[in-house]
């Protein structure tokens, strides 16, 4: 893990996408935080050693408030668009879970150094108190994604630089067309893009990451809101960060520190992992809690 200063800092941004602001004036406390990505190497051993089936093994989340068997969302290329119906690109797939990413058929073969994913809220926040440490609040993960001095809408690693991938995000047309000039389809092995200024890697695109924070539409919300996403509103979301493989300039150009989107904690899908954090006493040793 690595030492995060603490510090005072402006979250959010202002003229991108509206629920990244306002920027407020926020504080965070020294902590430590995961150089990358829980793995599906480092899930497995988890699993091993507890026995956990994730949310997406056991069934019965309510996704868009309907009861769904054992499954998660899988992100689907589209081929056209046919007879002028909206295109749509995520499916609910049963059988889709975190030994299987893209539904059944698929596996972990030579991606034991990928992130996982189909992980829910629950599934993180399990890891999380096995392996003594926490889930990342937004401001303490905007904090470290900036790397040291990175505004909120520069990325704090540029996502391409003189024509060169530095981030793991969509090349081409989303959602017809990806060139694959990063040489990544889907998810990639953690570390092999470039290092913030932290030397994290992959606080942009790659996956998306869970925070503690309830989600609403706003830095400035009321005190004791559940969370409120005006998209599903009857679903408790939670605050995810980073952007992803799906992220392209031409749709969602969430590959920045203040990029933020709402996720319903119950479901898990193919492009949101987690990494984690831990408080740091005065003397700057980690401790959990």
């Amino acid at each position: 893990m690595v030492l995060i200063h603490g510090g005072r800092f402006e979250m959010g941004a202002g003229g991108v996408y509206p629920e990244e602001g306002p920027p407020v004036e926020i504080s965070v406390g020294d902590f430590w935080i995961s150089r990358h990505d829980v793995t599906n190497a480092q899930f497995a051993r988890f699993v091993r050693e507890t026995g956990y089936r994730t949310v997406g093994e056991r069934g019965g989340q309510t996704v868009s408030g309907k009861v769904e068997p054992a499954g998660g969302a899988v992100f689907e290329m589209p081929s056209a668009v046919d007879d002028g119906r909206p295109v749509r690109w995520w499916h609910f797939v049963a059988g889709a879970d975190w030994r299987h990413p893209q539904g059944p058929g698929s596996d972990l073969r030579g991606k034991a150094d990928h992130p996982v994913v189909q992980i829910a809220y629950a599934d993180a926040q399990a890891y999380a108190t096995w392996a003594g440490l926490q889930l990342p609040s937004e401001a303490q993960w905007e904090y470290a994604a900036r790397g040291g001095g990175a505004s909120g809408t520069a990325t704090a690693q540029a996502a391409v630089a003189h024509g060169v991938p530095r981030a793991n995000v969509w090349q081409g047309v989303f959602p017809f067309f990806n060139s694959d000039a990063d040489g990544f389809i889907g998810t990639s092995p953690v570390g092999c893009f470039p290092a913030n200024g932290y030397g994290l890697y992959d606080m942009v695109g790659n996956v998306w990451q869970w925070t503690t924070d309830l989600y609403f539409p706003s830095h400035r919300y009321p005190v004791g809101l559940r969370s409120f996403d005006p998209n599903n509103p009857n679903v408790p979301s939670r605050v995810i960060k980073g952007g992803s493989f799906l992220c392209a300039a031409n749709f969602c150009m969430r590959y920045r520190p203040a990029a933020r989107q709402p996720h319903d904690e119950g479901l898990g899908t193919s492009h949101i992992g987690f990494r984690l954090v831990r408080l740091a006493t005065p003397n700057g040793a980690p401790r959990a809690g």
